[in-house]
């Protein structure tokens, strides 16, 4: 029996972004759903740092296309035998996993304990900007951080968000403040400081200058929880400085260099790594939790209490388009969230 085929976008070299080939059209065989699958027919991605960083410049040369993209919004074509949430023809959002392969073709598979109802009110593409930042930032303030839910349990708490302007921050700023969180963000330019005031910052502090004396200025001593989206070791002085005594800091920024966890100690204040992925790389007993959270944030996204975070729309999804888009990331000034719907 003939296998059918579908459009997809890969690679097989790591180049930079000018470069033709790091990212190229192609066809393939379209996927068969097993076990707990599903497949899903694409309609929207959405890119995010994670796909810059997979696909930057290495010697490195695989021998099958290697297809990016962590945010899908699209409909359920088939279903694996062990699949008991969805059935064809449901309208879906999700991240995936960073262990198969990626979202950046006509169909995909994806484990349905990470799939979550798309929100009725958005369409595809506004639907694609969410599910990575959106669990990404969940699991930060409310699984790492240890955040409450219910605001009543968040009176006079607030929270630094560095790097507020990006798709996770954007997102965390929405949910801190539907917590209870007096938000502090950082943002440095115009365009960005008034995005986080729109979704509902307090105050604003400028990244590139020490946090302490700005936040005095805004009459905050300390902070009791800090949630870092950009560059650890960079902020990292500055962060030990304005936690308050047994506060939580949280990121989601590797980083290359040591950090001294001794500046935390005489605050004994507690340091959390966050990654999506990894409830799905390590298959955890908690998985369906991914579930669970996109389908409360599709209840938010529709009650009007969470808003989509797109910047920019790109048509359609191909190589040329998503080699704009990685390069739109990679300059560095991104706020919200670059989507491209439809092949």
């Amino acid at each position: 029996m003939k296998q059918d085929k579908m459009k997809a976008v890969g690679l097989f070299k790591y180049l930079p972004i000018d470069d033709r080939e790091s990212l190229i059209d192609a066809e393939i065989d379209k996927p068969i759903p097993t076990g707990k699958d599903l497949l899903v027919k694409v309609k929207a991605i959405s890119v995010n740092p994670v796909d810059t960083k997979v696909r930057s410049p290495k010697d490195t040369t695989e021998k099958q296309l290697k297809i990016l993209g962590w945010d899908v919004a699209g409909i359920v074509e088939q279903v694996g035998q062990d699949s008991t949430m969805f059935k064809p023809g449901d309208e879906v959002f999700y991240a995936g996993s960073i262990t198969r392969p990626g979202g950046n073709s006509e169909y995909h598979l994806v484990d349905e304990r990470i799939v979550g109802h798309k929100p009725d009110s958005l369409d595809f593409a506004n639907a694609a900007a969410l599910p990575l930042t959106a669990i990404t930032a969940w699991e930060a303030l409310f699984d790492r951080l240890g955040i409450h839910s219910d605001p009543s349990k968040n009176k006079g708490k607030n929270i630094l968000i560095i790097g507020a302007a990006g798709g996770v921050g954007s997102i965390a700023t929405q949910l801190a403040k539907q917590a209870g969180l007096s938000v502090i963000a950082t943002a440095s330019r115009k365009e960005s400081t008034d995005w986080v005031k729109q979704l509902g910052a307090d105050y604003v502090i400028n990244h590139y200058e020490a946090f302490s004396p700005q936040l005095l200025h805004n009459g905050v001593k300390e902070v009791d929880f800090i949630l870092c989206l950009n560059s650890t070791e960079k902020h990292w002085n500055n962060m030990a400085e304005a936690i308050a005594p047994q506060g939580k800091i949280c990121s989601i920024v590797e980083t290359d260099e040591n950090l001294n966890l001794t500046l935390l100690k005489n605050k004994s204040v507690t340091f959390v790594w966050e990654l999506m992925f990894t409830r799905s790389t390590y298959q955890t007993e908690d998985m369906v939790e991914q579930h669970r959270l996109l389908n409360e944030i599709a209840r938010l996204v529709d009650s009007g209490i969470i808003q989509t975070t797109v910047s920019e729309k790109i048509a359609p999804i191909n190589a040329v388009n998503l080699r704009k888009a990685h390069a739109i990331l990679e300059s560095g000034r991104t706020v919200g969230k670059v989507v491209l719907e439809d092949f």
